[in-house]
């Protein structure tokens, strides 16, 4: 019953930046992965129901940012200076706890991702 649907990916160079949104058909933790081909799914960022705490991973810790509002089931990702190796299909990820684990298997709903690719 729980529904992911994110948007806002493209096709961009290096240095620009886009935002990506992720709408959520109820309130949970939502978090953001990226998936490369070959590459494990790796955490990005994520957003707590409690408080709408935040947590961005140490890879793109000054680029990216996490806002949003779990109440109005929304989650964003705005991702500025993006380089060649941030292309990768991003997934909007939920969870009914509130901690912002960065293990893929601690989500329990997803998305069906939208792509991201950054041209050098």
């Amino acid at each position: 019953q729980v529904e992911l649907v994110e948007s806002g990916g493209g096709v961009v160079h290096t240095g620009d930046s886009l935002r990506l949104s992720c709408a959520a058909s109820g309130l949970w933790t939502l978090a953001w992965f990226r998936q490369s081909p070959g590459a494990e799914r790796e955490f990005v960022a994520g957003l707590s129901w409690r408080g709408d705490r935040t947590a961005v991973a140490e890879s793109v810790k000054g680029r990216f940012t996490i806002s949003g509002d779990t109440r109005k089931h929304l989650a964003y990702l705005q991702m500025n200076n993006l380089r060649p190796e941030d292309t990768a299909v991003y997934f909007c990820a939920a969870r009914a706890f509130s901690e912002l684990p960065e293990d893929s298997s601690q989500y329990i709903y997803w998305g069906q991702g939208t792509q991201v690719t950054v041209s050098s």
